[in-house]
Formats: C-alpha cells, structure tokens, sequence
C-alpha cells in the first residue's frame, strides 16, 4: 500500500497567525520551526513512501525547501487542511494508495500514532477516512477543562459508537462529566489532528459544500460525518508520552516543558 504523507501549512490562520513558522526550544537549546518538528517527525514514519509540504505560502514554502522539504503549491482559498490535501494530491498528480494528513500543529504526535493509523487502515480496505483518538489522562482531562474556563478553544474531543464510528468531534470537552465524580479511567478522548483518507475519499470531500456543524464548530471532519461516510477512530496508547497540539500562543509554553524535558 503506497503511502503518502502531506503537511498542510497556512500562514493566515485565525487563532495564530504564522504559526508553522513559530519556533520552539529544544531540549539542547536549539530552535526549530514548527513545521521543520513536524517534517522531521513525519521523515521517521515506517511505511511510507514520500512527504510534501502543502501550502499557499512563500514564507512557508521557503522555509521547508530550506530545510529538505519538498512542497506543493495550493491556492489560498483551500478552506482547510482536507481541501488542501485534495488540491495538493491533484496538483502533484500524486499515484498513491493513501493519504495521510499530519497537521503542523501538533510537534509532539508519536510516530507510532500515524503507524497505528496507516496499519488500521490496511487492515480495514473498506475503511474510507480515519482518525487517532487518545483517552485522556488526569493532566490532559485538566489542561481541557482550563482551556475552556479560561475562554480558549483548545484541542477537540471525540466520541464514537461501540464499532468505533465516530458519532461527534467537539470543541467542549464531550461527554460532560460531573467535576464532583471524575472517573477512572476518564472517558473523554482527546482527537489527534491527523487523518488518513483514501484518495476517493479526499475526492468526493471537496464536492460537498461546508455542513452546518462543521461551520459551528471549526472542525472539517464534521463534514464526513454530516455527509454519512464514516470516519474510523483508532485508539491510540502515549505510552507515558505527553501529547498536545499549538492551538493557542499560550500552548508553546506547555509544548516546550515537554520538549525541553527530553
């Protein structure tokens, strides 16, 4: 199964504008851009065969052909990172058997989370659309809960039937858990923001128009959902990793304690 890997980067986003180009601290003291970590992360992936940076941006462009990266150019009215996935795979002319969408948003995503995506995927040839989802742990569960407090659209929760199907994806923390009877093990699923489609999928995305709870919520999965193709949530495992996603300037001070921890 040929697959392939594409990074959607914007410099005009709402919540953070630049924000691929934003540069992190490492634990040796060094600084990268975010999307370079998210390169390099996707260059150690097992069983896939080619990366390309997809963007409408010189200064991003610039800076991954910089870097090693190869990129494809996409117009800048691709209204999210699915679109641009689609517009990239058509411009390229790309043969492949999978896409995988690895945002550059989220430095700290684990190799093993897009290897458990591309092997579900294999493994389920009528699967069209997939997606990682992490059950939260206690400091995850808290960082949640004060986004919110505060105001701030953090990252997005996920809940999905007994087939793993999703049901929703969500911007509140889903389902509501009483503050006074917070089990264990917390059943709230952070949303990974990678996705694997098939080319077919990315496809027929694109002729849909935007649905009413994808406007909502700013979520473009919401779009496979509303329109009745599945979108499979895989269960990924941490494996004691701390994991969050750059949603918000206050986040790069969370991502680097953990970067800087080593």
């Amino acid at each position: 199964m040929k697959t392939t890997i594409l990074i959607p980067a914007r410099y005009a986003s709402t919540r953070y504008p630049g924000k691929p180009l934003a540069e992190m601290v490492q634990a040796d003291g060094s600084r990268k851009s975010l999307i370079q970590m998210t390169w390099e992360a996707a260059q150690g992936i097992a069983g896939v065969d080619a990366v390309y940076v997809a963007t409408d941006d010189d200064r991003i462009a610039d800076a991954a052909r910089g870097f090693g990266a190869e990129v494809i150019m996409t117009a800048p009215e691709a209204e999210n990172g699915t679109a641009r996935c689609a517009e990239a795979l058509k411009n390229a002319g790309l043969e492949t058997d999978l896409v995988v969408n690895l945002q550059g948003d989220a430095p700290l995503t684990p190799p093993w989370f897009l290897e458990a995506l591309i092997a579900a995927m294999a493994a389920n040839p009528d699967a069209q659309v997939a997606t990682p989802v992490l059950r939260c742990d206690e400091a995850t569960y808290g960082m949640f809960r004060e986004d919110r407090a505060a105001g701030r659209v953090g990252g997005t929760t996920a809940v999905f039937d007994a087939q793993n199907r999703a049901l929703y994806f969500s911007k509140e923390v889903i389902p509501y858990i009483d503050p006074g009877k917070v089990p264990d093990p917390i059943p709230v699923f952070h949303h990974v923001g990678v996705y694997a489609y098939r080319p077919a999928a990315l496809a027929q995305y694109i002729t849909w128009p935007e649905g009413t709870l994808e406007g909502r919520e700013g979520l473009e999965q919401l779009r496979f959902v509303e329109n009745g193709t599945p979108v499979m949530c895989v269960e990924v495992d941490a494996r004691g990793r701390v994991f969050w996603e750059l949603n918000n300037p206050e986040d790069i001070a969370r991502i680097e304690a953990v970067l800087q921890a080593g």
